[in-house]
C-alpha cells in the first residue's frame, strides 16, 4: 500500500482521461474512499484501455463509489475485472452494480469478498446474472447472505456464463 488515497486517486482519474496504453490499475490498500472511486469512475466513462481496476480494501469506499463505479461501466465497454473487496460496500451498493451487470458485456470478474452485501443485494444480484452474459466470476465470500436460492441462481448463472465463455475460445 501507497496511502495514494483520494488526491492520487484523482490525479491519476484525469491521466486515465486521455491514457491510451494502461491495462491495469492496483489501488488496493491506499486510503481511497467514494471520492477517489467517482474520480476514476469518471475516467472510466472515456477510458477505453484500462481493463483491470483494483480497489480492494479501501475500508472508506462505500455505496457511493460503488454507485458512482457501476454508472461509468454502463458506457465503458473495456473493464474485465473490477476488485471492489473489503470496502464499506453494502445491499445498496450491490443493487447499483447489479442493474449495470444487466446491460454491461465486458465485465467478466466482480469481488465484493468481506462487504457488507446481505441478501437483498444479492437477490438484486442474482436477478441481474438472469440475463448477464459476461460476468464468470462474483467473489460474495465472508458478506452476510443467507439466502441459499439467491446464492444458487448466482453460481448456477456463473457456471453458464463459464460455458458460454468457454465455447467462444
Amino acid at each position: 500500500t501507497n496511502d495514494i488515497s483520494d488526491q492520487g486517486a484523482r490525479s491519476l482519474g484525469e491521466a486515465l482521461k486521455i491514457n491510451q496504453a494502461l491495462a491495469s490499475l492496483n489501488f488496493h490498500g491506499n486510503n481511497i474512499s467514494d471520492e477517489g472511486a467517482n474520480a476514476l469512475a469518471e475516467a472510466l466513462k472515456t477510458n477505453q484501455t484500462l481493463t483491470a481496476l483494483e480497489l480492494g480494501l479501501n475500508y472508506r469506499m462505500s455505496d457511493q463509489g460503488a454507485k458512482s463505479l457501476a454508472a461509468a461501466m454502463k458506457v465503458n465497454q473495456a473493464l474485465k475485472s473490477l476488485n471492489l473487496g473489503y470496502n464499506n460496500i453494502s445491499d445498496k451498493g450491490a443493487k447499483s452494480l447489479a442493474a449495470v451487470l444487466q446491460i454491461n458485456q465486458t465485465l467478466a470478474y466482480l469481488s465484493l469478498y468481506k462487504c457488507c452485501v446481505a441478501d437483498e443485494g444479492a437477490r438484486a444480484l442474482a436477478e441481474a446474472m438472469k440475463v448477464n452474459q459476461t460476468l464468470t466470476s462474483l467473489i460474495l465470500y465472508d458478506n452476510n447472505i443467507s439466502d441459499d436460492l439467491a446464492r444458487g441462481a448466482i453460481d448456477a448463472a456463473l457456471e453458464r456464463n463459464l460455458g458460454q465463455s468457454r465455447q467462444a475460445d
